[in-house]
């Protein structure tokens, strides 16, 4: 029997949150380090070295030995160099343990050895971690014991951001600025700051650690590159919201302890529509706090999955045939006194501060929704997206019956002079109550749905990082608010003019709202005819981050400069290039040397079998036979396609890096990985299991 766990205690223990803060700092610095972060300023050092020697005593008495910068790289994960609190030995051979303001405060990484889109060069090493102190530090327990993990922004000698983390911090600022602008307008004068809300949902699978260990293709790339399905998918949706196994329960329970003790709130767990998917979603916070938390989920997820002997995948279509897994970006503004910008309010129709508000968003979304859909951008979202509860590649704004009335009203006369109504539900048993309903049904297939008080971007794949879609989302709101209030502080009547922009915001942009069924193909033709944009692959999504509308906008905010939009650009070519490069090699791999050999052994035994029953002369050998010329016939199909992947993964190497090389790994090498992909599906379901080299989907699914 387990102990029972009293969250309430145990909730941030190993965070250095504010209450510890305030128990620990001495009054004046608590203040300094408080006002510093309310109004954006940095830290003066003395401050800096005071905070830092309490964080240490806090930590040592946490069991940690050692301190580590934890940042964010282009690589998609954290990074961390580890140093120990020690001092150099005196004479007598004694250390001490210190750690110093400026320790704190700046770190000192290799910039070359991370991605960065040719802003720095190999024998260029410097870069720098700065001090995020707006996200708490906490120490992390694991194998290597206990280490103080401090989060910071990572930049390069000269200055650009290398780090998911920079951009993002940027685009808070900016976001602030410009909508304390729009709120002082209605009149609003106590807010002091608007924030940026996140909650992300984070999807997962879970799969037994001696099964995984036996597909190359789950070790080197996150997901099967063979498979055939089982006769068993997620047709009878008894999976969704199922009992959870007690197998899963128990990792459930040790990730939610984990991660309460480092402060992240996780809230919601339950068993997802595919076999063996699972999703754990947080309560909403600041977004670079849920950027830092979401990258400590995936990191637990991954740790505790190993000791339950399990292996936790993230990949976003870890298996063909079933659900892939996305990461649902819940995202809205709110301000520092508990106001939220996107709560409509009983009668939204009267909120014209909120009406404003939506149809600047609105508008931003149709603007730049190739950067939006870029910002989603991965390898494994071109899989995912389309299908199987994951939203299409074209960005739509759902809104719900209720608002779509009242943008239709404002559309169309100017004024919006009713909303609909919550509605009763009627259950028919008398034992039961009549519910309350909500005014607007929700929609699975939409890729940006407004859900009640915020807005929920479902395009996110399950092991991005949130920074590049929260930074985005930050920018371009910004931007549209920014635009309203030039318009409308130098405005003679601001009432009329707020109407004026709302309509004008909603009738020019009213084409990427759509309420309907997203998978449908009428939807796609509808898309075109509105001038919507499809763009299916990450490979098509990454110009959008050189367009000229993006550079003015990103540098107008201070969020990127060319140069980093440029390297980014180059660093998601870099990125599909290569996925698609270990893919390839991983396929003629496991084709080389597994599968082809067990077909061939097969067939040896199948012959073997018919010579021999026809030496005995007691039957018919048609079955037999049937099957060895089926196998044969496959297995030349399959050595044919093998022979034309090593030919087109040699040539993309050949290519120039970039998007030339990236388009071809796109358009070539993924179609003849997919020729060989389905004969050798096809004799998995002929060869005998036991001479099968790989555990099958069945197996990984379903025997967990």
């Amino acid at each position: 029997m387990q102990e029972n766990v009293n969250v309430a205690e145990i909730f941030g223990e190993n965070v250095f949150n504010d209450a510890i803060m305030q128990e620990r700092l001495p009054k004046k610095v608590y203040r300094r380090l408080k006002d510093a972060i309310a109004n954006d300023e940095e830290l003066d050092l003395d401050t800096a070295d005071m905070i830092a020697h309490e964080m240490k005593v806090w930590a040592i008495e946490k069991g940690a030995t050692h301190f580590t910068h934890w940042f964010q790289p282009l690589t998609g994960v954290t990074a961390e160099k580890h140093d120990a609190f020690i001092t150099a030995p005196d004479e007598r051979g004694k250390v001490l343990m210190s750690f110093s303001g400026k320790e704190l405060i700046k770190g000192e990484p290799d910039a070359s050895s991370f991605p960065s889109g040719g802003l720095r060069a190999t024998f260029e090493a410097r870069g720098y971690t700065a001090w995020d102190f707006t996200s708490p530090a906490f120490v992390r327990q694991d194998a290597a014991g206990a280490t103080l993990c401090i989060p910071t922004a990572f930049c390069s000698y000269t200055g650009e951001a290398l780090d998911q983390k920079t951009p993002l911090l940027r685009s808070m600022e900016a976001i602030n600025m410009q909508s304390l602008r729009l709120i002082r307008l209605f009149g609003n004068t106590t807010s002091k700051k608007v924030t940026p809300s996140v909650g992300p949902e984070q999807e997962y699978f879970l799969v037994d650690a001696k099964k995984f260990l036996q597909r190359k293709d789950l070790i080197y790339t996150g997901r099967t590159l063979f498979g055939a399905m089982p006769p068993k998918g997620q047709e009878m949706d008894d999976h969704y919201f199922g009992t959870i196994r007690q197998r899963i329960a128990g990792f459930m329970r040790d990730v939610n302890i984990e991660l309460w003790k480092m402060g992240v709130s996780a809230k919601t767990q339950h068993n997802e529509v595919a076999p063996a998917q699972h999703e754990l979603a947080p309560i909403y916070t600041e977004a670079n706090i849920a950027v830092d938390h979401n990258q400590i989920i995936m990191k637990t997820l991954k740790r505790v999955a190993c000791q339950h002997g399990m292996k936790c995948l993230l990949h976003e279509k870890p298996f063909a045939g079933v659900n892939g897994s996305g990461k649902h970006n819940n995202w809205s503004l709110t301000t520092d006194d508990g106001i939220n910008l996107l709560d409509p309010g009983i009668t939204p129709h009267e909120n014209i501060q909120f009406l404003l508000v939506l149809s600047c968003i609105i508008s931003a979304v149709d603007k730049h929704a190739g950067l939006l859909r870029e910002s989603a951008a991965d390898p494994g979202n071109d899989f995912r997206l389309g299908a199987n509860e994951a939203p299409p590649a074209i960005i739509s704004i759902f809104l719900g019956e209720q608002l779509e009335d009242v943008v239709e009203q404002l559309i169309s006369t100017g004024n919006a002079t009713r909303s609909k109504k919550c509605g009763t539900l009627h259950t028919g048993v008398r034992t039961l109550p009549d519910l309350s309903t909500d005014a607007t049904d929700r929609n699975r297939t939409s890729p940006f749905a407004f859900t009640g008080n915020k807005f929920e971007f479902r395009m996110v794949g399950s092991r991005d990082s949130i920074g590049m879609p929260n930074t985005v989302l930050n920018t371009i709101v910004a931007e549209a608010f920014c635009d309203a209030c030039d318009r409308l502080e130098n405005s003679k009547n601001l009432v009329d003019a707020v109407h004026d922009l709302i309509k004008e915001n909603l009738s020019e942009h009213q084409r990427v709202i759509f309420n309907g069924n997203g998978y449908s193909r009428e939807w796609v033709d509808e898309a075109e005819r509105r001038g919507l944009a499809n763009i299916r692959s990450m490979v098509d999504s990454i110009p959008e981050l050189l367009k000229e509308d993006t550079v003015t906008m990103f540098e107008k905010f201070h969020v990127f400069t060319k140069a980093e939009l440029n390297s980014r650009a180059e660093v998601q070519y870099e990125n599909y290039s290569k996925t698609i490069n270990i893919e390839a090699k991983t396929m003629i791999d496991i084709a080389s040397k597994q599968i082809i050999p067990a077909v061939i052994k097969y067939e040896k035994s199948l012959s073997e079998t018919i010579i021999a029953i026809k030496n005995a002369g007691v039957c018919e050998v048609s079955v037999e036979s049937e099957l060895l010329c089926k196998t044969s016939l496959l297995l030349t199909e399959a050595n044919r396609a093998l022979k034309n992947l090593k030919e087109t993964e040699t040539k993309a190497c050949s290519l120039p890096e970039g998007a030339p090389r990236a388009r071809y790994y796109h358009d070539v090498v993924m179609e003849a990985m997919n020729t060989l992909r389905s004969p050798i599906d096809r004799l998995e379901m002929i060869v005998d299991k036991e001479m099968w080299p790989m555990p099958s989907y069945g197996d990984l699914m379903f025997e967990v």
